[in-house]
């Protein structure tokens, strides 16, 4: 795994350490024991983790500088693309947000118990914490399954003018992103680019959403979750 991994980082023109790739192993190991008695991934063979969550959740370094920037991962679930972000790049300042109680405390336990730093584990509905802590971060990241307008109208809140949030999908949601078009533009954000990637050493092809945060989020917004689901904008 782990020559897997340096390729793969070289492959993406990444500069990651030996440190880094241990602590990587180390968060996959914990996350495969604890996956036995919790539902916490789908993929358990560590080829597969170090592609489809490790080296995804790189992805995003090539597209932005984290480095001394508040960033938010909405809807963190096992802890993706959060944890590998944060062990690559730990001059960032990063929040694990996840309305799932276990999986926060798992998550919680790796930081307490990989030592660490500039990173936490949050128990709450995205909404309720949005409201709670509107435009405080330069970066909001999600790979939840959520639709992109209700993506957006949880994770847009949270970030400052100026900020960014992106969204990992797959490469075949052009009829999602024309649909969240509008409520982009409602929630002050801008569509700044649309950046498709193919995981080194796989045929697998994503895409990285990029939304640029112009004008102030509206106070009303984010909804409580049950008008989100019933109206989405």
């Amino acid at each position: 795994m782990n020559e897997l991994l340096k390729n793969g980082f070289a492959a993406m023109n990444l500069t990651v350490s030996d440190a880094q790739i241990a602590q990587l192993n180390d968060f996959t190991a914990r996350m495969l024991e604890t996956n036995k008695v919790m539902n916490l991934t789908r993929i358990t063979d560590p080829k597969e983790v170090a592609q489809k969550h490790l080296l995804d959740s790189a992805s995003l370094l090539q597209l932005a500088d984290f480095s001394h920037q508040s960033v938010i991962d909405v809807g963190c679930g096992a802890g993706f693309p959060g944890m590998p972000l944060h062990i690559l790049c730990p001059e960032s300042s990063l929040t694990l947000l996840d309305s799932l109680g276990k999986r926060i405390k798992f998550l919680q336990s790796c930081i307490d118990e990989m030592q660490l730093e500039q990173i936490e584990a949050v128990h709450a509905r995205a909404e309720e914490f949005a409201a709670k802590h509107r435009e405080t971060y330069d970066f909001a990241v999600s790979r939840a399954v959520a639709q992109l307008n209700v993506l957006a109208e949880l994770s847009l809140p949270l970030v400052k003018q100026n900020g960014y949030f992106i969204a990992m999908k797959s490469k075949d949601s052009d009829e999602e992103i024309d649909a969240a078009k509008h409520a982009i533009a409602v929630l002050g954000g801008e569509l700044e680019k649309i950046v498709d990637y193919t995981i080194p050493g796989t045929d697998i092809t994503h895409r990285l959403v990029v939304i640029h945060k112009k004008k102030h989020t509206p106070k009303q917004y984010p909804r409580p979750f049950r008008k989100i689901s019933a109206n989405a904008l």
